[in-house]
């Protein structure tokens, strides 16, 4: 695929084949996503791919303590309840996501299980913790950058027929990330990418979501008409 194919035919997958991904297709992909451009070439992220046993125990204890009602434990700040025209946003892609699924608003079970399957990273065979060095706390040009490195990350694994979706539910209660993804205490944890081979069935993976037109986002200055 060229550049363009990627950018506009990438969406998140949350569905996934239980096929393993090889590592050496992980590194290939990583080789690409640490191109990303950082602050004075600072490169402050960490990358850890888990699967596999440790995955399946990351998955369990933060499902069993959400469920518990035991307080998200995220390492970066937080921001509240989106309001107005992002909140409207975020409900729309919720809307697309549900009629895929064909999930009613009035069905408190199902939107349960949708609410579990994001605890579980969506049943990823990969999940890449994407972390920072903690000498760089508060420092939100570093958690920008970290920003940059996931974007090259998921167009990176949609050229080698993966898909991806960032996913901050599935590390909600951050010390049992750090004790089975072994994140070392000098690194903060700030999200996550569930990774996999995309299930051909999953209706949740035909959705795009809809996008801002060019003249909403960007406004020019000093350019001839």
């Amino acid at each position: 695929m060229d550049f363009d194919e990627v950018v506009q035919g990438r969406r998140s997958i949350r569905g996934f084949k239980p096929d393993p991904v090889p590592k050496a297709v992980i590194r290939e992909i990583v080789d690409l996503a640490t191109r990303a451009p950082s602050s004075m070439n600072t490169q402050p992220w960490n990358l850890h791919a888990v699967s596999g046993e440790p995955l399946d125990r990351i998955r369990a204890g933060n499902t069993e303590k959400n469920l518990a009602g035991v307080p998200a434990s995220r390492e970066i700040r937080m921001h509240g309840p989106y309001a107005g025209v992002h909140r409207e946003r975020q409900k729309a892609i919720a809307g697309q996501l549900f009629e895929a699924m064909d999930i009613e608003w009035s069905d408190k079970a199902r939107r349960q299980d949708w609410v579990l399957r994001g605890f579980r990273q969506f049943d990823a065979p990969v999940s890449i913790v994407v972390t920072f060095d903690a000498s760089l706390t508060d420092n939100d040009i570093a958690i920008f950058d970290c920003g940059a490195v996931v974007n090259c990350l998921v167009n990176a694994a949609w050229s080698r027929g993966l898909g991806c979706v960032i996913n901050g539910q599935g590390i909600m209660q951050s010390p049992v990330v750090r004790e089975h993804a072994r994140i070392p205490d000098d690194e903060v944890i700030m999200s996550c990418v569930a990774m996999g081979y995309p299930a051909d069935d999953f209706p949740a993976n035909d959705v795009i979501s809809r996008r801002r037109p060019v003249d909403d986002v960007i406004t020019f200055v000093g350019f001839d008409d």
